[in-house]
């Protein structure tokens, strides 16, 4: 066993257990940080193909969830996308796209599942699920808590950056392997529930920007970010449990309160996300 990203064999088990498949162990690099699961043989395109797993019976559910996400990305990204040509790699239920797509030039949506079909053409997505199928470039390319289920992460990066124009960006978001329920507060129960099978990968501010080195990217920023506020944390730390900022959120919460927390913990690089906006690397 070693460390696809640095190919150290310096490895330790991260405490913890795969939620989903308690026969999976937790590696950390101690090189360069990774965090990856012992195997990767259970997923691939097909597994994606025919999951179904946000239950699309209830699509307006399935977007619900994922509103203040589609709805904070639009917002951070509002001024890129203007009359841009716009790639969502991965783009789920197509909330990001469907946010874009009255001020971009234009969309394309790149996805699996296939059951998500009859929704992106009743709402006019274009939509691809080969990226190898697409020869034209584009002006942004975004990918939003993708890259950790993909098993080979180089390679993806690498057909990405290829699809770029000159002067265009890619931004990935991804889960923080970092996060201070587990690095801070060593929260125990919360070490049995974050890890996921489909979570190949973990990355780290470190690790992600090696990956983009790797692809011949250059960094143009990485932001941490904290999806989940205050009250979450604070509910695990006590009850053990998720959802504490449903349970929470309307006592505890606010605009101020969560920022000031969102930015104490990047000043330590322990939020839950973490941000990159990636470019071509100079020739």
């Amino acid at each position: 066993m070693f460390c696809t990203l640095c190919h150290s064999k310096n490895l330790k088990n991260r405490s913890g257990s795969v939620r989903d498949n308690k026969d999976l162990e937790i590696f950390e690099c101690l090189n360069c940080g990774l965090v990856f699961l012992s195997e990767d043989s259970h997923i691939n395109n097909k597994f994606y193909e025919n999951s179904n797993m946000h239950n699309l019976f209830d699509f307006t559910k399935w977007r619900n969830d994922t509103l203040n996400d589609d709805n904070r990305r639009f917002k951070f990204l509002e001024n890129f996308l203007v009359n841009k040509k716009i790639l969502d790699f991965g783009s789920g239920n197509g909330g990001f796209l469907n946010f874009s797509k009255n001020i971009a030039k234009s969309i394309l949506a790149v996805e699996l599942e296939k059951a998500i079909v009859p929704y992106y053409i009743k709402e006019n997505i274009p939509l691809e699920n080969n990226i190898d199928n697409i020869k034209t470039k584009f002006d942004l390319i975004t990918s939003f808590h993708v890259i950790e289920h993909i098993k080979e992460p180089l390679d993806i990066l690498e057909k990405l950056k290829n699809l770029l124009e000159d002067n265009g960006k890619l931004i990935i978001e991804v889960p923080n392997a970092n996060d201070a329920l587990l690095t801070i507060y060593e929260n125990e129960s919360f070490s049995h529930f974050t890890y996921w099978s489909c979570h190949l990968y973990l990355y780290t501010k470190h690790t992600l920007e090696l990956l983009a080195k790797k692809a011949g990217l250059e960094v143009e920023f990485i932001k941490h970010i904290q999806r989940y506020p205050l009250s979450n944390h604070l509910y695990w730390l006590s009850k053990n449990k998720p959802g504490g900022h449903e349970k929470w959120g309307n006592f505890l919460d606010s605009k101020e309160l969560n920022k000031a927390y969102e930015n104490q913990l990047a000043s330590i690089g322990a939020t839950d996300t973490i941000i990159a906006c990636l470019k071509k690397g100079n020739k």
